[in-house]
C-alpha cells in the first residue's frame, strides 16, 4: 500500500473515531511504527490531525474543547446505548444505591433503567439536571438530585456546595462519564469545576464504573480527576487498543465490551 493510500485511510478513521493509535495502525497496515509516525507527521503538517502521545486526534480536539449536551447526544448514539445496556449488569442486586454522573452515556443508562421490565428498587443520586428530569416519578426508582450552580453547557450542578453534598455520600456503585481516558493522564475533562465534582464521586463510591465509547480513548483534556487505579470497570464499545488495554489490566480494571 502506498503512503498516500495509508494516509487517506487514516483520515477516514479519524473522521469516524476521532483518534488513531500508532500501534494499531502499524498492525492494520502491516508496516513499522516508524512508517506510521512518518504518515502522521505528514498529515499533521497538512493540518489533517494533531499528534498526541501514542497516536493522533482530530485537529479540533484540544484540551479545552467541550461540545454541548445537545451536540454530544448526536454522536455515536448507538454505541452509547449498547454501553448503557451492558452496564446494567453492574447494578447492585436488590435494593441499592447508584450515582449517575452527568453525560450523554450515563443519560443513556438512565433511559435503560426506565425501560427495564421490572422495577430496579434502587436509589439514584445525580447532579445532572437532564438525568434527574428523566427519572423523576419513575416507579421503582428513588431519586435524589444534588443541587448547585448549573452549567448551561452540560446541564450539571457544580461548585463547592455540590462537591460538599457529594462528599457525604457513599453509593454502592458510581457510573461516570469522561471526556478522555488515557494511559498517563487517566480520566480527564475540560472544566475544573466538573472535574472537582467527578473527583468527589470517585472518592465516595464503593465501586467506580466508567462508561466511555471508543472516541474517548487516549484523549487528554485539561483536568485529570481520576487515575486508572481508581476504577473498577470500564464499559465501552470497542477494545481500547494495546497500550491502554495493558495499562487498564495492570491497574486491575475490568474492561467490558458492549
Amino acid at each position: 500500500m502506498y503512503a498516500t493510500e495509508r494516509q487517506q485511510l487514516i483520515e477516514r478513521m479519524l473522521a469516524d473515531d476521532g483518534r488513531v493509535a500508532v500501534v494499531d495502525l502499524a498492525a492494520r497496515f502491516d508496516v513499522t511504527t516508524e512508517t506510521v509516525r512518518r504518515d502522521l507527521a505528514a498529515l499533521e503538517e497538512a493540518g489533517a490531525l494533531r499528534r498526541v502521545h501514542g497516536g493522533a486526534v482530530s485537529p479540533e480536539r484540544t484540551s479545552t474543547a467541550e461540545p454541548s449536551v445537545a451536540e454530544r447526544s448526536l454522536r455515536r448514539s448507538e454505541a452509547k446505548e449498547r454501553i448503557a445496556r451492558r452496564a446494567l449488569a453492574a447494578l447492585p442486586t436488590g435494593a441499592g444505591s447508584i450515582y449517575l454522573d452527568a453525560g450523554t452515556t450515563t443519560a443513556a443508562l438512565a433511559a435503560a433503567l426506565v425501560a427495564r421490565t421490572s422495577p430496579s428498587g434502587c436509589e439514584v443520586v445525580t447532579h445532572s439536571m437532564t438525568i434527574a428530569h428523566s427519572l423523576a416519578g419513575v416507579s421503582g426508582i428513588g431519586l435524589t438530585a444534588i443541587g448547585g450552580r448549573v452549567r448551561g453547557l452540560t446541564a450539571a450542578a457544580v461548585g463547592s456546595d455540590t462537591v460538599a453534598a457529594i462528599g457525604r455520600l457513599r453509593p454502592d456503585v458510581a457510573f461516570l462519564g469522561a471526556n478522555g481516558i488515557a494511559v498517563v493522564a487517566g480520566l480527564t475533562t475540560p472544566d475544573p469545576e466538573e472535574a472537582a465534582v467527578k473527583r468527589a464521586v470517585v472518592a465516595g463510591a464503593r465501586r467506580v464504573i466508567v462508561l466511555a465509547d471508543a472516541d474517548k480513548f487516549e484523549a487528554e483534556l485539561l483536568v485529570s480527576f481520576a487515575d486508572l487505579s481508581d476504577l473498577d470497570v470500564v464499559v465501552t464499545d470497542r477494545d481500547p487498543g494495546t497500550a491502554l488495554s495493558r495499562a487498564l489490566r495492570d491497574a486491575d480494571v475490568e474492561v467490558w465490551i458492549a
